[in-house]
């Protein structure tokens, strides 16, 4: 039996499967061009909306460009627009075919039809091929004077568009000067409006070259036409309104009583339907009256009602926004707002980015008179189903605490929440406990006795049993089983993936044992070997430290780990004061959303020198030469993006590549520790050594526990590393390896004076690691801040290494992370790494 024969996959009408729809169409579209048939608009439709289906999936269909003209020879509108559209898209890309367009487009301008008179102006400007800028001019000029407005809006528009592909073309025709002319003249407010947003970019891009325009973009800040814009405004659209408002939020009144002239033609603004409108009119009244503290309080009075009306009628994201304009608000006056706290309460119904700003919200208005009121609604919201506003709430409920008001009642919630039979619940009450005993230590009684009933194998969250390890260590001698909680936990120091853990546990356990030396003793040896085999960096270093300010002098140990202690009065802000005014300043944008002032993700100069590109979801490297070093190239960027990452978590398990030249005892197990008897024969410390200089190390090593093994033999030293000079590696390998491998080693050295001083910019150090055999597949960054990421493989193998290299030249330091598919050799590279940048810069 023969086989079948292979089916053909069926092409569906809209996705053409090859070059024979395509050219059925072109033929169509040729018979239809100048007849004059009943009926033969809509043909024409059919196969134009055939044409732009196909673009818009991707099909080239640049070959019927000719026939797409010449069958647009119509008064049919809808035609017009669909071949307008088709013809603006293949401009782009063919500025040959574009040249076909002009003579119909310039027909279409002097068409009877207003409308079809502006899209034939549109689509001309929207063309943006330098070399058709001479034909622009004159159908612009036409365009400007055109009675009827919907033209002179176009034409004002496409004034800018010629300005940003030629600016002299665009300034030798004076089309700025029309322009103005039209912004004080013209009837119609639309054309006004877009007169106003064209000057304003036009002149702000010539004004840092010409005095003359400098002049002008000062006139536009004048009284005159401030007042002009100010008496007509209620003629504006909506987004026209935004921009006169934010217009004459830069105007400097004379005196107080134009500054209350402004705010009483305003006023009704406030009272506007749309957010943008009160929020851009609320800008102008807080900017106005800056110099004015009493009148500035009574401006909070007044936009106070508006802003709430908005939060509560409309979108949920329209409530985001207006409500982080009122957070910025509150913090700066937050007893204005303290009344009006039940605004602020969360509904059922609302999205959580809402109820976590609502919750920052009523902590920032709590105050004497209603703290009760507002701490029992958010105890509420802690049996709330969503976990991450439960967790918020009982953090409000703690900074509330840390504010002094009411704090006896605010105690007893926190300790109800230790008592409830929820995990994120206890989790982030051990946290809030801990700050409020920094700060209240007076409450300590009540707190232990509480926290002493919470077994630590039910906490797992790090900040929660970090906090909770910082009680048992610092109130030990408050809590029975202080000694033999840690030391099940230390027991459990291999199963503890969190450094921050680990840091916590090596210092509760120092203090414990000052306070309780018999109980603590083995634990705290134990504790001290671990941490100096400890693979993070941090860890073995205050392992070390510990061990050698024991070995030194244990009282002096004692009043470094365990000083007495006052109570801490202030917590510090995340955001400094100075940042705070420059996000008010910045009222009515994004920065207020973000809580972050403009420079901080918008400056070039901050955001680095990776940008993100038009293509979502890659990122392009720096813009500086490459000529002599590799080429930036373009990296796929993620969530986990190496090149936007300035600190990775290296919380998982590794080998230990710290690379401390200190060489720490071992722990033996089996090591007999000290009778305790004789614990305080041993703790004596201040031998008859003159000025207290360091003791012998035998008796503490006994005390710890820790065991005094014989010198190792020095190990033979490996072979130096060689390096491939001719190492190559794509940017696409490179990200790959970069997210799969774990970070082998990560430290801090120190770069010469004259390499500082050679590190202009990033090319110097690229050429000079070249040099070592050492390549660059991306880097960029200004001074102070540079950031390089380099790769290297083995002359011998095809192991590679991967590093990322922050140099801070005020510092005087690099930052390095290395990784590397064979591990072991790590420390070798990072000598030869390290060696080759102390040579940078040396003659």
């Amino acid at each position: 039996m023969a086989p079948p024969a292979q089916s053909q996959r069926s092409s569906s009408p809209s996705q053409p499967s090859g070059k024979g729809e395509v050219a059925d169409v072109k033929s169509q579209l040729r018979n239809l061009a100048g007849s004059r048939a009943p009926g033969v608009d809509d043909s024409k439709r059919e196969l134009f909306k055939k044409v732009i289906s196909y673009m818009t999936i991707g099909i080239d269909v640049s070959s019927v460009f000719g026939e797409m003209v010449m069958c647009s020879a119509t008064s049919d509108i809808v035609l017009k627009k669909m071949c307008y559209l088709y013809v603006g898209n293949y401009a782009k890309v063919n500025p040959d075919l574009a040249l076909l367009t002009i003579n119909f487009l310039q027909r279409d301008c002097k068409d009877a039809d207003p409308m079809i008179r502006g899209l034939a102006l549109r689509s001309l400007c929207s063309l943006r091929v330098a070399n058709l800028v001479e034909y622009l001019v004159g159908p612009l000029g036409a365009g400007l004077k055109d009675n009827n407005s919907y033209v002179r809006m176009i034409a004002v528009m496409g004034v800018l568009k010629l300005y940003h592909i030629s600016a002299s073309t665009c300034v030798d025709a004076d089309f700025p000067a029309i322009l103005k002319h039209l912004l004080l003249n013209d009837r119609d407010t639309q054309v006004v409006a877009n007169c106003l947003s064209a000057l304003q970019e036009i002149w702000s891009l010539e004004g840092s070259t010409s005095e003359e325009v400098s002049r002008e973009r000062e006139i536009l800040l004048s009284k005159p036409v401030i007042y002009y814009l100010l008496n007509r405004i209620r003629e504006f659209s909506e987004w026209a309104q935004c921009l006169v408002l934010e217009l004459v939020g830069k105007y400097v009144p004379a005196d107080s009583n134009e500054i209350f002239d402004v705010m009483n033609l305003l006023e009704d603004r406030l009272q506007h339907a749309n957010g943008a409108v009160v929020l851009a009119t609320t800008k102008v009244f807080l900017q106005l009256t800056l110099s004015m503290t009493d009148v500035h309080q009574q401006v909070y009075e007044r936009i106070k009602a508006p802003l709430l009306t908005l939060v509560s009628s409309g979108s949920p994201e329209q409530s985001y926004a207006v409500l982080s304009h009122l957070h910025l608000l509150v913090t700066r006056a937050p007893f204005i707002f303290s009344s009006d706290y039940k605004h602020f309460y969360c509904q059922y119904n609302e999205p959580s980015y809402v109820k976590k700003l609502k919750l920052e919200m009523l902590t920032a208005v709590a105050n004497e008179s209603n703290t009760y009121e507002i701490v029992t609604e958010l105890c509420e919201y802690a049996a709330n189903v969503d976990i991450p506003i439960a967790r918020e709430s009982i953090r409000a409920v703690g900074k509330i605490a840390l504010q002094q008001y009411d704090v006896n009642a605010i105690v007893d919630r926190l300790l109800q929440f230790l008592e409830m039979e929820k995990d994120y619940v206890t989790a982030e009450a051990l946290v809030l406990v801990k700050d409020l005993l920094r700060k209240y230590p007076q409450w300590s009684h009540d707190c232990i006795a509480v926290v002493g009933n919470i077994s630590s194998k039910n906490v797992q969250e790090p900040k929660a049993k970090a906090a909770l390890i910082w009680m048992l260590g610092e109130y030990s001698h408050e809590m029975h089983d202080a000694p033999y909680i840690l030391e099940s936990l230390i027991e459990n120091w291999e199963d503890e993936h969190s450094a921050e853990v680990r840091l916590h546990l090596l210092t509760a356990v120092m203090k414990c044992f000052f306070k309780r030396p018999p109980e603590t003793q083995k634990s705290l040896g134990a504790a001290l070997a671990a941490g100096l085999a400890d693979f993070h960096q941090d860890v073995h270093d205050r392992a070390l430290f510990y061990y050698r300010l024991l070995q030194y002098n244990i009282s002096t140990a004692e009043q470094v780990v365990n000083p007495p202690k006052q109570a801490v009065s202030v917590f510090a802000d995340t955001q400094s004061s100075e940042i705070k005014d420059r996000i008010f300043d910045e009222f009515n944008s994004l920065s207020v959303v973000y809580q972050q002032p403009s420079y901080m993700f918008t400056y070039k100069e901050h955001r680095g020198p990776f940008e993100f590109s038009d293509e979502i979801g890659n990122i392009s490297i720096g813009t500086e030469s490459a000529n002599t070093v590799a080429q930036a190239h373009r990296v796929e960027a993620n969530d986990k993006d190496l090149l936007l990452s300035t600190s990775e978590k290296e919380e998982t398990r590794g080998l230990n590549n710290n690379s401390s030249a200190y060489s720490a005892p071992s722990y033996d197990a089996s090591a007999v520790s000290v009778p305790t008897s004789q614990m305080s024969e041993l703790a004596i410390s201040n031998p008859s050594v003159p000025g207290n200089a360091p003791q012998s190390g035998f008796a503490i090593d006994d005390l710890l526990g820790l065991g005094l093994p014989a010198a190792p033999a020095p190990a033979p030293s490996p072979p130096p590393l060689k390096l491939n000079p001719k190492a190559v590696l794509d940017p696409t390998t490179f990200q790959q390896k970069w997210r799969q491998l774990p970070i082998s080693l990560s430290q801090e050295c120190s770069i010469t004076p004259e390499g500082v001083a050679a590190l202009t910019t990033p090319q110097a150090l690229l050429r000079h690691m070249q040099g070592q055999a050492i390549h660059c597949i991306a880097s960029g960054g200004q001074s102070p801040n540079f950031k390089f990421f380099f790769f290297a493989q083995k002359a011998e193998e095809s192991s590679t290494f991967l590093v990322e290299c922050m140099v801070n030249t005020s510092s005087v330091k690099a930052q390095i992370k290395i990784k590397a598919d064979d591990q072991s050799a790590t420390q070798p590279f990072s000598s030869v790494f390290q060696s080759a940048l102390s040579k940078f810069g040396m003659p």
